[in-house]
This record gives structure tokens, C-alpha cells and sequence, in this order.
């Protein structure tokens, strides 16, 4: 409890900070950056376990609330930049594992499950099975989502010019209590529910199918209340940053570093891709951009959301790229572990 005490302290202070200098995302970047530093500095930190869970399922109940008839009308017209995901998934793992295996050093399933923008922690435990290094992959994966949640912004803001400013809800104070109560039965019923049934991504992707359910149906109207996506910034920002707890120089110098390099060739591939699909008209700018940067799905949720981009369309593209990833890993696994035995 004291480990965490600390934690959430530090965690406030950051937010403070970026909150008093005007900084974007104070709630995001300042938990992650004094979580971040804290950590390097070998500060006794620890996470927030099942209540950072549960932030996750503010941004489910916000992306499913955001699916309305018009959205659904609209999933054809994605359907072409859609057919792009697999492609740009086989164009990541013919770069990414020869880029770890042959200037990193990388075994064989470490550099496979390295490359692939999947979820953290599914990445961690198909690539456990497979024989590769959990705690490198946990690094890799780590410093993944931290770059790009940190250059995402800065991209966003100085190459399209989108503002960072979009309202993220109506203040608690101006919803339906009726509504909030449902909201919140809705993320609770998603999460669990989805757990039961072994969902991948649980917390998101539980309730956003059932919010999404009540929103086709007229039930709700409205998204979460900016307090309650401002919570989950807090603890997203927190979650990344104590991902980090522990890591030594020889980590940093090696594996940090191979991620961060890494980085770089994913962004060329993604910038490359969202061009292709802004340049045919097949998506709007900042969505193309948002849908093919490989950061984690909450993160992109909520950067969706801050510069008002069609969080259907780069949600979906998301969905796409995370289930074609997970679907293929195991078989991948088996196909690696058989290998390995013979």
C-alpha cells in the first residue's frame, strides 16, 4: 500500500506540473513522465492492478457509446483501408523480425513476438510459450507504446495541425444520473462478462460491446463524463510509466534501445500507410494517421478523443490489426515450438 501511496502521489505531482505549465495531456503525460522517471531512478513504485483494469473500461463504455446507426452505415466506406491491415501487418514482420535478429541479436521467437504491434500483455504470454524472453518482450513492447504515445501528439499537433483540445465529455455535473448508472453497469457487466468468456482485451472490448448495444438501441446517448476519461488517462499514464520499474543499464543500453530504434522503423511503415489511405481518399488525415500508429489500443482511444478524429474508424482499424495479431500468434507459436522439437 505504501508502494503505491507513493506512486499515486508522484503520479499527482506530474499531473500538477504539466497542469500549471499548460502542457498537452496533463493528465496522460504527467503520471507517465514522473511514473517514468521514478522508475529509472529504482524508486519503490508499484502499479494499480484491477483498478487500472478498470480504467481501461471508461474508454470501452466511450468507444462503444460512440458507435451509432450513422457509424454503422459508414463501416463500408472503411472497408478498403481495413483490407490494408493484413498487409501492413506482413510488411511489419518481414522488416521487424529480421531487424531484431539480425542488429539486435535476437533469438528467433523473441524477434517475432518483438515485432508484432500486438497487446502487451498477449505478446508477453505468447511469447512465453514460444520459448522467448518474457522480460525482453515486456521492454520492447513497453518502450513501444511509451515513444509512440509521446510522439503522437507532438506529430499530431505540428504535421496536421490538429488541436489537442477537443472536448472529451460534458462534466459529470450535466448527465443523466440514470444514464451514468447504466454507463457504469455497462463497464462493469462488459468487463466480467468478457473475462468469463476468455475476450481478449476485456476491459475495452467488453464494454464496448455492450455499450455499444445499448447505444444502437437509443438506451444511452451520451459518452462517460470528462472526470471519468480524465481517471483513465491518470491511470494509463501511470500504467506506462511503472512498466518500466527495475530496468537495468544493461536493459537500457540494449533492449530499451532496440525498442526505441524500433520505433522509428514502425513509424516509417505506419506514416506510409495512413498516406496511402488519406492520399486515395479512403480516410480522413489525423483518423488514417491514429488508425495505423502502432500504440496501444487505449492510448489511441483517447488520442482519438482528445482531437475529436472518428474514433469508429480508428478503433476499428485497431480491432482489426490486435485480432489478426493474437489470432496468429498461437498458431505461430505451436509452428515455432514444433521447429524447435524436431
Amino acid at each position: 500500500m505504501g508502494r503505491r501511496l507513493l506512486t499515486f502521489a508522484l503520479a499527482a505531482a506530474g499531473t500538477g506540473l504539466f497542469w500549471l505549465l499548460g502542457l498537452p495531456l496533463p493528465f496522460l503525460f504527467g503520471p507517465m513522465s514522473f511514473c517514468l522517471a521514478g522508475a529509472l531512478a529504482h524508486a519503490p513504485l508499484k502499479g494499480f492492478g484491477q483498478v487500472s483494469v478498470a480504467a481501461r473500461t471508461i474508454l470501452g463504455v466511450a468507444v462503444g457509446a460512440s458507435i451509432t446507426p450513422t457509424v454503422i452505415a459508414e463501416l463500408p466506406r472503411m472497408a478498403a483501408s481495413i483490407a490494408l491491415i493484413p498487409l501492413f501487418i506482413a510488411v511489419i514482420a518481414l522488416v521487424g523480425v529480421p531487424f531484431f535478429r539480425k542488429v539486435w541479436g535476437f533469438d528467433g521467437p523473441t524477434a517475432y513476438y518483438a515485432a508484432m504491434p500486438g497487446g502487451l500483455q498477449d505478446m508477453v504470454i505468447f511469447g512465453t510459450e514460444a520459448g522467448a524472453s518474457p522480460r525482453v518482450l515486456a521492454l520492447v513492447h513497453g518502450t513501444r507504446v511509451l515513444f509512440i504515445v509521446t510522439l503522437a501528439p507532438f506529430i499530431l499537433s505540428h504535421f496536421y495541425g490538429a488541436p489537442l483540445t477537443n472536448p472529451i465529455g460534458s462534466p459529470v455535473a450535466d448527465l443523466p444520473w440514470y444514464e451514468l448508472v447504466i454507463m457504469a453497469a455497462a463497464a462493469f457487466i462488459g468487463w466480467k462478462g468478457g473475462e468469463r468468456v476468455g475476450l481478449f482485451g476485456a476491459s475495452i472490448l467488453g464494454p464496448m460491446i455492450v455499450t455499444a448495444t445499448l447505444s444502437l438501441s437509443g438506451v444511452i446517448h451520451f459518452r462517460p463524463p470528462a472526470e471519468a476519461i480524465l481517471a483513465a488517462q491518470f491511470f494509463i499514464g501511470c500504467g506506462i510509466g511503472v512498466q518500466f520499474l527495475g530496468v537495468t543499464l544493461r536493459e537500457l543500453t540494449r533492449v530499451v534501445a532496440a525498442g526505441v530504434a524500433y520505433v522509428v522503423v514502425l513509424s516509417v511503415l505506419a506514416a506510409g500507410f495512413s498516406g496511402i489511405v488519406s492520399g486515395l481518399g479512403l480516410g480522413d488525415p489525423v483518423a488514417a494517421f491514429l488508425a495505423f500508429a502502432p500504440g496501444g489500443q487505449a492510448e489511441m482511444t483517447v488520442l482519438a478523443i482528445v482531437t475529436g478524429a472518428d474514433l469508429g474508424f480508428v478503433i476499428t482499424h485497431h480491432l482489426t490489426r490486435i485480432v489478426i495479431v493474437i489470432v496468429g500468434a498461437p498458431i505461430l507459436a505451436g509452428l515455432i515450438a514444433r521447429r524447435r522439437r524436431d
